[in-house]
């Protein structure tokens, strides 16, 4: 029986920032977000990570947030979210890892959002004893246009 050692909740890490204006007041907005998932045995973890910006004159507001869950059914999972932000950069990390007996998976997602425009990055792992680790990568870049 496979039972949920810990999940980090989403909302309060989405909702870092808020838009202070509204939307069809951005001369140019952008979105980006990316996720993902790795298994292997017993274990999983997940991650997921979005942000926005929204360009409006001398103002640019954004928001960014990230998530993410593990389990393992007989043994340790652990995921930690940590957001900060600056005058230059807004950013958001989640990690998830479970690991079991030699068999493990492991999640993490990094999402930023500059003046130059937004990036995430999820990378994902998951390794049987024995066998070639099953490793992924998705980087998604995307400007805030200036008009």
């Amino acid at each position: 029986m496979l039972r949920v050692l810990h999940i980090t909740a989403i909302a309060g890490s989405l909702l870092a920032s808020t838009l202070a204006i509204q939307a069809q007041d951005c001369e140019g907005a952008a979105t980006v977000g990316s996720g993902g998932s790795a298994a292997a045995g017993d274990t999983s973890a997940s991650t997921l990570g979005t942000g926005a910006a929204c360009n409006a004159g001398r103002q640019t507001n954004s928001t960014v947030g990230s998530a993410g869950s593990a389990a393992s059914a007989d043994g340790k999972a652990m995921s930690k979210t940590h957001t900060n932000g600056n005058s230059n950069k807004l950013q958001s990390h989640t990690k998830a890892q479970a690991m079991d007996h030699g068999t493990f998976s492991k999640s993490r997602t990094k999402t930023k959002v500059t003046g130059d425009g937004l990036e995430s990055r999820t990378r994902t792992m998951s390794h049987v004893p024995g066998e070639k680790p099953v490793k992924n990568s998705t980087t998604v870049d995307q400007a805030v246009p200036q008009q």
